[in-house]
């Protein structure tokens, strides 16, 4: 249902030499660096990355909002640049922020948009009246939308982008702010996208506990390149699937082994290895960083999450090996 090849995007920076990070010396902030994407129908793909990665630019050059400098995208089975409106038909795009009357009513709001959509009145109410039913807003539908939490904006939210029957769905961060138990109420509705209406989703986030909840499939992107694609399992396979924590005796003995995490917490002298778990692998790691017997203190194993997979993949002082005292920041 979403198919990337090769797609490019930067912007010129006026006022900026070289120097600046991702950006060349005619000042061109470069933001997509020549990405592949294939999602397939009826499932849900996570494209996970720190702020700046270059999540919400891929999402406007699919949802046609934005034209790639270089490369091909088709969504729904339609060509991004030559049908657009052909690919607008087909899709929903929710944005980081809901896009709602706060003067309506949710049902206002919801017919509102069912009349954009070509409905007739009744159709419209009925239409209505079934989609906040489903997202849990049937007794707040005839209150103002301003008077509703965040977490109910956002399923108001995404509720108006069902009015049409999309077959793609674009969810740019649609969590961001939202409490836990409201976030948890999004992602219900997220996974019945896919599972009950067969519809694509693909999902930009931050929040690495959501991709590893929702998403069939996950694609990393790292300054504007994809740095890792698989499902959760396949991700955390990388990491040899576990990693045991070291607690180091001495400053001298973390900047010993500190090139050999995959995280670091200098504040505590911690980091992390990877190991395959078994009782052997750990041993000889054990033996192979503290030949001596000295200079760890405490070790843990612990499997591998997409957060070890994450820190992993965009921790650009383990891979430039730069100062390995500064935390890798996601």
């Amino acid at each position: 249902m979403i198919e990337a090849h090769g797609l490019t995007k930067s912007y010129r920076r006026r006022g900026r030499g070289s120097g600046g990070e991702g950006v060349d010396g005619d000042g061109r902030l470069h933001v997509l660096r020549g990405i592949d994407l294939h999602v397939a129908p009826g499932t849900v793909h996570a494209l996970l990355g720190p702020n700046g990665a270059g999540k919400t630019t891929a999402v406007r050059i699919l949802a046609t909002l934005t034209p790639p400098d270089s490369g091909t995208a088709r969504v729904a089975g339609h060509d991004v640049r030559a049908e657009r409106r052909a690919v607008r038909r087909s899709i929903s795009l929710t944005g980081q922020f809901a896009a709602i009357d706060e003067a309506q009513t949710g049902e206002e709001n919801l017919r509102m948009m069912a009349r954009l959509a070509g409905l007739t009145r009744r159709d419209a109410r009925r239409r209505a009246s079934e989609l906040l039913d489903r997202f849990g807003l049937l007794a707040a539908g005839r209150e103002q939308a301003r008077t509703y939490s965040g977490g109910m904006r956002r399923r108001l939210d995404l509720a108006a982008g069902l009015v049409g029957s999309p077959s793609v769905f674009f969810l740019d961060e649609p969590t961001t702010g939202l409490d836990p138990r409201s976030r948890r109420q999004l992602w219900q509705a997220v996974g019945a996208l896919a599972a009950e209406d067969g519809a694509t989703v693909l999902l930009t986030t931050q929040y690495l506990e959501e991709a590893d909840r929702l998403a069939d499939r996950i694609s990393v992107l790292h300054k504007g390149v994809l740095a890792a694609e698989g499902t959760a399992a396949e991700l955390k396979a990388r990491l040899a699937g576990h990693r045991l924590d070291l607690t180091l005796a001495s400053r001298e003995a973390y900047l010993r082994l500190a090139h050999r995490a995959v995280r670091h917490s200098p504040e505590t002298l911690g980091l992390s290895v990877a190991t395959d778990g078994t009782a052997p692998h750990v041993r000889a790691l054990l033996d192979e960083l503290d030949p001596a017997g000295r200079d760890i203190t405490h070790f843990a194993l612990h499997t591998a999450t997409l957060d070890d997979v994450f820190l992993a993949l965009t921790d650009d002082e383990r891979h430039e090996n730069q100062n390995p005292e500064r935390p890798a920041h996601v």
